[in-house]
C-alpha cells in the first residue's frame, strides 16, 4: 500500500469522528427550545420544559409578591401555612434578596403542569388556565429591577410561543379581580405592547427578544387591594 493511501485511510475515520462531534444535537436533549425568527432557537433552562406539555394554558398572569424580599422557598412555606397544598405560582423571579436579581425559579406545579393557586375568581378560570409568574418586590413602592424585567420578557416570550398564548392574554393580577397587584410601578399594558412588537420583530432579526422596563409614569392606584391568598 502506498504512503498517500495509508495516510488517507488513517485520516478518514478521524474526520468522520470530528464531523460527528461537531454535529448539532437534538434540541430536546440539550434543553434548547423556542423558535425565534428565521428558525433560530432560544436557549432556555431544562427546568422550563415539562416532560408532558399541557394544552390547558390560555393566559399568563403577572404578580408581585408585595414584599421587599422573598423567593420560591419562602413563599412556598407561607402558602402552606395558609392552607395551600404548595407554592401557588408556577414561576418566581428574584430581586437579589433570597435569590439572585432576575433569577427565575420554577415552582413545583410547573413540571406537573398543575393548575395554579394565584388568581382566585368565582369560576377559577385564571387558576385553571393561567400560568402564574410572581416578581419579588412591592411595586406599589418601587419599580422591578431591569434584570427582573429582562427575565420576565424572556420567560413570557418563551411561554407565549410554546403554548400559543397571545400578547393580549398576558395580564396583571389586577385584571382578573379587584386588587392592586402587580403594583402601580409595573405597567402591564405597556409590557403587552412591547411583547407584541418584539414578537413581530423576531421574524426580521436573529436576536433574542429582551424587553426593556417601561419608563413612563406609574399607573395610578385606582382599585382596592384584596387578599385572595395568592400573595404571600
Amino acid at each position: 500500500m502506498s504512503k498517500p493511501l495509508v495516510v488517507l485511510t488513517t485520516l478518514l475515520p478521524l474526520a468522520a469522528i470530528l464531523l460527528y462531534a461537531g454535529a448539532p444535537r437534538d434540541p430536546q436533549a440539550s434543553g434548547i427550545h423556542g423558535v425565534l425568527g428565521r428558525g433560530r432557537m432560544q436557549s432556555v433552562p431544562r427546568t422550563w420544559v415539562p416532560r408532558n406539555k399541557s394544552e390547558r394554558w390560555e393566559c399568563i398572569v403577572v404578580h408581585h409578591s408585595a414584599t421587599p424580599m422573598g423567593g420560591a422557598a419562602r413563599f412556598d412555606r407561607a402558602h402552606r401555612e395558609r392552607g395551600f397544598d404548595e407554592l401557588g405560582y408556577h414561576f418566581v423571579i428574584g430581586n437579589g434578596t433570597d435569590t439572585g436579581d432576575g433569577q427565575i425559579e420554577v415552582g413545583p406545579r410547573w413540571p406537573k403542569q398543575k393548575w395554579g393557586a394565584h388568581a382566585k375568581t368565582p369560576d377559577n378560570q385564571f387558576n385553571e388556565r393561567g400560568i402564574g409568574i410572581c416578581l419579588v418586590g412591592n411595586f406599589d413602592n418601587e419599580r422591578p429591577t431591569p434584570a427582573q424585567m429582562a427575565s420576565l420578557s424572556k420567560l413570557v416570550t418563551y411561554l407565549m410561543k410554546t403554548y400559543k398564548i397571545r400578547a393580549q392574554d398576558v395580564i396583571g393580577h389586577g385584571e382578573t379581580k379587584a386588587t392592586d397587584c402587580p403594583g402601580r410601578y409595573i405597567n402591564v399594558a405597556a409590557f403587552r405592547r412591547q411583547l407584541a412588537a418584539g414578537l413581530a420583530d423576531a421574524s426580521k432579526t436573529d436576536g433574542d427578544i429582551i424587553l426593556s422596563l417601561d419608563d413612563s409614569e406609574p399607573q395610578p392606584a385606582s382599585i382596592t387591594a384584596t387578599d385572595d391568598g395568592s400573595n404571600p
